[in-house]
């Protein structure tokens, strides 16, 4: 029997509907808990504005009898997301330089020898002697290896970082 195929649409609306569900229960408690506190903050503002107000704050008291403040309810807590710590840049890799060779190989993919990349018929000589004489294949192939700097160069670039980092 062929099953019937889901409709995604459907299925994120009702998880969506099932979240902001949650959410608003959520934020109803937190409303509850903050009208309990009102209620006793408002308490004790009472008994204070009771106590007869001293020399220094004639004032001021004048202001409150005039016109009394209302405490405003304290917003939702939202929890304040601290910012991503920004990711250390990893240096990149030093990007090593390659050369194309020729090499001969056998039928176990050994390389027997390699050859530079214009000697390619002296590599396809060497492919054919080894053939008739060990009556095994070779054949060649390039190959990429990386090109191996001078001494003196890899002792200068040392030399450059080692001042770079004095600096």
């Amino acid at each position: 029997m062929a099953r019937r195929t889901l409709n995604r649409k459907d299925l994120r609306a009702d998880f969506d509907a099932a979240e902001r569900r949650k959410e608003e229960e959520v934020t109803d408690e937190e409303e509850e808990e903050g009208d309990e506190d009102e209620d006793e903050d408002e308490e004790e503002e009472g008994e204070a504005e009771e106590e007869e107000p001293s020399d220094e704050d004639e004032g001021d008291a004048e202001d409150e009898e005039g016109a009394p403040k209302k405490k405003a309810k304290p917003k939702a807590k939202v929890k304040v997301k601290a910012p991503p710590k920004p990711k250390s840049r990893a240096r990149a890799a030093k990007v090593v330089r390659m050369r194309v060779v020729w090499g001969v190989f056998d039928n176990s993919n050994r390389c027997v020898a390699t050859y530079e990349y214009p000697r390619k018929p002296e590599a396809d000589a060497h492919a054919a002697r080894l053939t008739t004489d060990k009556r095994s294949t070779h054949f060649i192939q390039p190959v990429k290896e990386p090109i191996e700097e001078k001494k003196e160069e890899k002792e200068k670039e040392k030399e450059k970082e080692k001042k770079e980092k004095e600096k």
